[in-house]
């Protein structure tokens, strides 16, 4: 790409390089993590910002050079750099990790045009030529490596033999394992290996592609045709570890408010104040546990966002606090396009204070989506997004507790935005094809800034499309899936890929958005779905009801039976949230990343954990009443039963309609709570905690569950710990918040109530 090595200058961990076509720089910003650089530094990261890694500290050891290259290490590792900016990582042994690919790509030629012509007679779907591209890094397969990661993408959880587009997409067609590209562009993607394993970060909003071994058995790729060559590449012995380093450069989710945990229901359309008190009533009176209710376009007037449609919601702040009253927060919809409407104050706003992005010839670009002609705010200017943030107060001001952004991608029904259109990217002049892929990060940013400002509680967000890094700023689910079997089944490897790309608060639409749910297709989904972190049932303005009592009683049962499990897990929830800022550990892991060493784990496409305690094993297909379950190694515990079964084996587990297997890890210990209708219906002064034989320790953790407080000291903090022995001890290490007035310890059928004394400390003999 670059040409022969010529010389290389350090200033002090900055490496540079002088190549025969151009330069290149490799940076250590830690001892594992390596920036890899070449292009034009002026583009700014929509991800990268001011993080730990910038600390400044002095990393290299040695920087000289060898034969093939300049090798510049560290104390755990080093990379060797050599003509064509090839870069060669190795572990401080000498031993490889990751190594560049020494041969050509494998370009076939393609099918001819008669061939062609013949397929697309039919209606074959032609994939594009192999091609080249401006930027493109071949890395070496070696082994058994397996890919995990790159974001909302269809398919299994290995993503060795996949190719995949990043190009945010908004495709309503049902999801095959064919689809190259989704909502979510996150170029990020972590490889277990036999030699160590590694992440890799190509931090670019261009339309980019990850090849990992479809191509070639001998190689993977990633490349894009415009921008700069930047990627960040991360050592580490485990995949935790390397989730936490990415996780410190592109951020974490912060802590959620607790309501947020609880379960949300949803459709295309809840279109008038009757028909939402009706909603809130029903889920009220048949005791379905229930916290968020939220409205889809319709609540609009004519789909202009930002109003209120005054004969459907003649008063939406009463409408609001009445159902505020009854335990219910209301999150509604927003999306980007805003209607070109003489006299509308938003669009006229915008058009003079020229918030819009615009054609090359300078007129405004328009195109359509729900209100017909539509213009885009350029969220890549940072006054355009304090002036979309401040329009979050119209919808705060009535009461709305969350925002739901969607169409961000940003989708429109007139052809894509072409790639020539202006937009701005913090004070620079883009276009289309730099800011498409960031364009619903940037928005979510200016969203949660918005109700930040106008709430003053954690800002609770929604966003369909992303970029890496929007874990700071929203929530996400992954779009417009269908009720169909095949869904639910990639529900659990999509989800662990997004946790495993940094964003550890995702759903997916229970029982599926677009055609029609069956009742034993709602009820597994959300059997399966009351462990995501987003936990909403929604569906399509022309699919059939699915709320849980559209299919009668005996489904309404089982349905309200696994929301009352989700309500009385939360404090666990919680607690796993409080992990995930501290670490980037997300909530729902894939079981390869607690048992990588396992060859078991490295394809379980079927089971996941919640934690590092809790093993779910969902039946994902119609019809079956019991399936295989593998447990990893140590003992485990049935759920609903109690047994003890030990692992590192598969079992043949029974699973009715009203059962999802469930497992927990001995010497774990679940903090749990009685069943609310809603998050703080009842004020909690125990805590019950149950406890599994065995040995383990937890961090437990308690707030307000709405402020920012606790980042100055205002939380509880305890230590929980079982031994072998049967003792079992509790400590309060921070008492920053109201603490709990007793424990309630359950174990092998017996229960102890313990005080805390005033020193925060107690202890038992639990067998």
């Amino acid at each position: 790409m670059l040409g022969k090595l010529l010389d290389f200058k350090q200033e002090g961990n900055r490496v540079s390089f002088r190549f025969e076509k151009g330069e290149g720089s490799l940076t250590p910003l830690k001892e594992t993590v390596f920036r890899v650089f070449s292009g034009d530094s002026t583009i700014p990261s929509k991800a990268v910002e001011k993080t730990e890694h910038e600390a400044g500290k002095a990393l290299c050891t040695e920087v000289c050079r060898e034969e093939g290259g300049v090798r510049v290490s560290t104390r755990c590792m080093s990379a060797l750099v050599g003509d064509d900016f090839s870069v060669d990582f190795y572990w401080a042994d000498g031993s490889p990790v990751c190594r560049e690919y020494r041969g050509e790509r494998t370009l076939s030629k393609g099918l001819g045009e008669e061939e062609r012509e013949l397929m697309a007679g039919e209606g074959h779907f032609l994939a594009e030529e192999k091609k080249r591209h401006k930027i493109e890094v071949l890395k070496a397969i070696e082994g058994d490596e397996c890919f995990y990661g790159l974001g909302d993408k269809t398919g299994f959880l290995n993503k060795r033999h996949y190719a995949y587009d990043m190009w945010n997409t908004d495709n309503p067609d049902p999801q095959v394992d064919s689809f190259r590209a989704l909502y979510k562009s996150i170029p990020f993607f972590m490889a277990r290996t036999d030699r160590g394993d590694y992440g890799i970060f190509f931090d670019t909003t261009y339309k980019s592609v990850f090849d990992m071994g479809k191509e070639s058995r001998d190689y993977y790729y990633f490349a894009a045709d415009e921008g700069n060559l930047d990627y960040y590449f991360i050592g580490g012995d485990t995949l935790p570890e390397i989730l936490t380093e990415y996780t410190a450069l592109t951020g974490r989710a912060p802590l959620p408010q607790l309501w947020t945990l609880g379960y949300h229901q949803s459709r295309w359309s809840y279109k008038t104040e009757e028909e939402v008190q009706y909603i809130g009533n029903m889920l009220r009176k048949l005791r379905v546990p229930c916290d968020s209710i939220h409205l889809d376009i319709d609540y609009m007037e004519r789909y202009k966002v930002f109003t209120w449609d005054k004969e459907r919601f003649p008063d939406p702040k009463r409408l609001l606090s009445h159902l505020g009253e009854e335990g219910f927060k209301i999150v509604t919809i927003i999306d980007p396009g805003v209607k070109v409407e003489e006299g509308y104050p938003l669009y006229e706003e915008g058009m003079k204070k020229g918030y819009f992005v615009t054609a090359p010839s300078g007129e405004t670009y328009v195109n359509a989506v729900w209100p017909g002609d539509s213009v885009f705010p350029d969220f890549g200017n940072p006054q355009v997004r304090a002036w979309w943030a401040r329009q979050q107060k119209l919808l705060t001001s009535a009461g709305v507790r969350g925002v739901w952004n969607d169409m961000n991608e940003p989708a429109t029904f007139r052809g894509e935005i072409p790639g020539d259109i202006v937009f701005s990217d913090e004070g620079q002049k883009a276009d289309h094809t730099r800011m498409h892929n960031a364009y619903g990060h940037l928005m979510a940013k200016a969203t949660y800034e918005g109700l930040k400002e106008a709430d003053g509680r954690r800002p609770f967000v929604i966003t369909r499309a992303c970029y890496a890094g929007t874990q700071k700023y929203s929530t996400a689910w992954t779009g417009d899936n269908h009720s169909i079997w095949a869904h639910l089944q990639m529900a659990v490897p999509q989800l662990c890929n997004l946790s495993l790309s940094g964003m550890p608060f995702v759903g997916t639409d229970i029982a599926g958005f677009g055609s029609d749910a069956t009742p034993e297709l709602l009820l597994r989904w959300v059997e399966t779905g009351c462990f995501s972190p987003l936990f909403r049932n929604h569906c399509c303005l022309s699919a059939v009801r699915q709320e849980p009592w559209a299919f009668g009683k005996d489904v309404l049962d089982i349905y309200r039976s696994y929301v009352e499990l989700r309500y009385t897990l939360i404090p666990y929830y919680y607690d796993l949230f409080r992990e995930e800022e501290q670490t980037g550990r997300p909530i729902l892991r894939p079981l390869v990343f607690h048992y990588e060493k396992d060859p078991e784990t490295w394809e379980t496409n079927d089971q996941f954990l919640i934690g590092d305690r809790l093993l779910a094993a969902p039946v994902l297909q119609q019809g079956v009443r019991r399936r295989v379950v593998y447990l990893p190694e140590g003992t485990w515990y049935d759920f609903w039963k109690g047994e003890a079964i030990e692992g590192k084996r598969a079992i043949l587990q029974e699973a009715p309609l009203d059962t999802c297997p469930l497992y927990v890890k001995a010497g774990s210990i679940l903090p749990r709570w009685p069943v609310q209708q809603y998050v703080g219906e009842k004020e909690i002064r125990e805590l019950i905690l149950d406890i599994y034989p065995g040995e383990g320790s937890c961090l437990h953790y308690r707030d307000d569950g709405e402020s920012f407080g606790y980042r100055e000291g205002a939380y509880a903090e305890y230590r929980f710990e079982v031994e072998s022995s049967g003792r079992f001890t509790a400590e309060l290490l921070h008492a920053g918040y109201t603490p709990y007035e007793s424990l309630l310890l359950r174990c092998r059928g017996k229960e102890i109530r313990l005080s805390l004394s005033g020193e925060g400390k107690a202890e038992a003999k639990l067998w």
